[in-house]
């Protein structure tokens, strides 16, 4: 196959052998006459059928998510979890016609969030019991909606720089709050996504030989009240927007931890930090900010710190194995969407560290590594 006209430099010239592998590789599956011979020969049919199922599955994907969320919506993980249900029960339930309430179930059971059992009545699949009192899970589920709104028009997403419906709701991130419905807005909901991560940080990281952490871009302290209840003697601090830091008030305080926490409200832009920690972490804070702002934080947060301090950097990173997709594809868009930030790979945010005069850096590995990694550099 000749080079097409518009290139500058021929395929191959200074590509590795890996490259020039691939490249062949793709301009053969590109080949409509291959396709068809592959898809009819018998030792390549299963790989022509995994790849169109495949291809499949890109171009179904929204509609996947779409069956999920109404699945969600009308509460139908804890109601089928509570006991099995015939199709009556469900249509009643969800105020649907039976014709449409078993067109949900089957498209449910066949994503696995529904099984249909043998005495016909319907029940959870194994990914919709993996949703039963997962309040973090079902809670961004919800919240998507704002997402798929904004994902309508790709390329006006690429292309443009307005604003759209996440920037909208993550609005007071980018400037002191004016409106407290938001901040409450956006904190309920990292509440309810910030437990699990809390787990799988602490399950990571070792904070026996530690006096004081102090948890910045806390919101409103699920971090820092998990904290709380695995290392007793610990002392604690949080740090984040006033208003968000009013907000952490008086959840801390409903949990009987007002005198156990250091509340400090603190834009971290553009002012220091307190002192008297050391050991800082920084949960999902990093991939929501452009190198230049992620950056100035790390430097505020290493300037916090005593010699010998440990920071922590703890997010989902691009690059994960086995979770090749989630970084770049979907953390990629959904930050465009919020108008700032971007995925980064471990090594992206290992080089950011040192540039803010952090050493020692290295990973701490979590269960699911696809939720969150955890990175920590010594002061």
């Amino acid at each position: 196959m000749r080079p097409s006209s518009d290139r500058s430099v021929p395929p191959g010239r200074g590509a590795s052998l890996r490259d020039r592998f691939l490249d062949w590789k793709a301009r053969l599956i590109a080949d409509s006459g291959f396709r068809r011979f592959a898809a009819r020969f018998l030792p390549t049919r299963f790989i022509a059928r995994r790849a169109a199922g495949e291809l499949f599955d890109l171009t179904a994907g929204f509609v996947y998510s779409q069956v999920l969320a109404a699945f969600v919506q009308l509460r139908l993980p804890d109601y089928l979890h509570a006991a099995p249900r015939d199709l009556q029960e469900v249509a009643a339930r969800t105020q649907l016609s039976p014709d449409r309430a078993e067109r949900l179930l089957n498209a449910a059971a066949a994503l696995k969030l529904a099984r249909r059992r043998s005495d016909g009545r319907w029940a959870l699949g194994d990914l919709g019991a993996a949703l039963v009192g997962n309040g973090g899970v079902t809670a961004m589920i919800e919240h998507h909606r704002l997402l798929y709104d904004d994902l309508r028009d790709p390329i006006g997403l690429l292309t443009g720089d307005g604003e759209t419906s996440l920037s909208r709701f993550w609005s007071y991130a980018a400037r002191d709050p004016a409106d407290a419905a938001e901040a409450t807005r956006y904190s309920k909901l990292m509440e309810a996504s910030q437990a699990f991560v809390a787990e799988e940080v602490l399950d990571a990281l070792p904070l026996s030989r530690h006096h004081r952490l102090m948890d910045v871009g806390g919101g409103t302290g699920t971090f820092v009240a998990a904290v709380a209840t695995r290392e007793p003697s610990i002392g604690l601090m949080l740090a984040d927007l006033p208003d968000v830091v009013a907000l952490a008030r008086e959840r801390l305080a409903a949990q009987g931890l007002a005198a156990r926490v250091r509340l400090h409200g603190v834009n971290v832009l553009c002012e220091a930090l307190p002192h008297g920690a050391d050991i800082i972490t920084l949960n999902r804070v990093l991939h929501d900010h452009d190198d230049a702002n992620a950056l100035a934080i790390l430097k505020v947060a290493r300037a916090a710190l005593p010699p010998g301090g440990t920071l922590v950097v703890a997010e989902p990173m691009a690059g994960t194995p086995g979770a090749e997709r989630a970084g770049h594809a979907y953390f990629g868009f959904y930050l465009l969407a919020m108008r700032q930030g971007r995925p980064r790979s471990f090594d992206e945010i290992a080089r950011l560290a040192a540039a803010a005069g952090m050493r020692g850096v290295r990973e701490h590995p979590t269960a699911t590594p696809l939720l969150v990694r955890v990175l920590s550099a010594q002061a």
